[in-house]
């Protein structure tokens, strides 16, 4: 009769998958190699990853961070499993990672002479504490507030709570801007996707009228992506962000600022037509999406005629996101 005894003796009857049979280790340092590289071409050749089928190159964007903390977990087994080749080959996607995120991690600057801070939130219409929340903007000190998913009746609770310290706003659809500083020709923005024949108003633009000259603000929400067989759904957004592209290669101010819900990150090729054209945050990640546990920062403010020093989180509100507070540093000069 066999009995269960220690590795080596006559009667063992270990699984397969534990006997550390000849090579067993190098074969498992080969598959931490092999990950590494692969790993490491992600992160560095994401432009060539085709985006058919299924926009697979905007998904593989839209969480190309996390390849980070996999890269880290891949380091681990190899040091576990004394691979010394794995360790060496995952110093390519570690290397690859700190060129693409590490500048996000560095200390902010001190804030400049011509910066504005700008709140970005999606305060979600589905929101059971929408005058928590307007008490939470009114406190974070923004000079410009822009919100998405403003429905009645919370709708006029945001009015009335932010009105005393923003005695400026617009609100166009279901988005709106509240500002310390005047605001002249605020307009709704037609970025409907074609498919869409319902009235639909996500987008506006405004002037404002700052300490600093005049800013061109915008503030939008593009439409949801989805996840599901066919891979990610984002055509919708796309299209709209083609169309908002368009809107600011005609627009005329030197400065601009696009606060929304874009529904993807700025690494998205999705969202090329605003990216390539608007300067993203130089420090901070930021993640704001879901409020429970982010996994993506898909709440954005990009800018023209400027850098965007550092972008942050604040508390969680009754949205399902969080809020982000960017600083805008103004380039040009000062209005005499």
């Amino acid at each position: 009769m066999a009995v269960a005894g220690r590795e080596g003796k006559p009667g063992t009857r270990w699984p397969r998958a534990f006997r550390r049979g000849p090579g067993g280790g190098r074969r498992r340092g080969w598959l931490l190699t092999g990950l590494g590289v692969v790993t490491a071409g992600l992160l560095a050749l994401h432009r060539f990853v085709p985006n058919a089928p299924g926009r697979l190159g905007s998904l593989l964007e839209s969480f190309l961070f996390w390849l980070g903390p996999f890269t880290v977990l891949l380091l681990l087994c190899a040091a576990v499993r004394r691979a010394r080749a794995a360790l060496l080959a995952l110093l390519l996607p570690a290397a690859a990672w700190t060129l693409s995120f590490g500048p996000l991690l560095l200390p902010a600057p001190p804030p400049g002479a011509r910066e504005l801070t700008v709140l970005q939130h999606n305060v979600a219409d589905d929101n059971a504490d929408p005058e928590g929340t307007a008490r939470a903007l009114a406190d974070s000190g923004a000079d410009l507030i822009a919100l998405q998913e403003l429905v009645d009746p919370a709708l006029a609770v945001y009015r009335q709570a932010l009105a005393p310290r923003y005695p400026y706003h617009s609100v166009q659809g279901t988005v709106g801007l509240w500002s310390r500083h005047p605001l002249t020709g605020a307009r709704a923005l037609d970025i409907r996707p074609r498919d869409i024949t319902e009235p639909w108003r996500r987008a506006l633009r405004a002037e404002v009228r700052t300490p600093y000259g005049e800013v061109a603000a915008y503030v939008v929400h593009l439409p949801s992506v989805r996840l599901g067989p066919g891979g990610l759904g984002s055509a919708r957004r796309d299209e709209s962000a083609a169309l908002l592209g368009g809107i600011l290669a005609a627009e005329a101010s030197a400065r601009v600022v696009l606060a929304g819900d874009l529904n993807g990150t700025v690494d998205d090729r999705g969202l090329a037509p605003l990216t390539s054209r608007l300067a993203a945050p130089e420090r901070g990640l930021a993640l704001s999406y879901p409020a429970a546990l982010p996994l993506a920062r898909i709440d954005q403010v990009l800018a023209r005629g400027a850098h965007v020093p550092a972008v942050r989180t604040l508390p969680a509100t009754g949205s399902d996101h969080l809020p982000v507070l960017v600083r805008v540093s103004l380039h040009g000069p000062t209005r005499p």
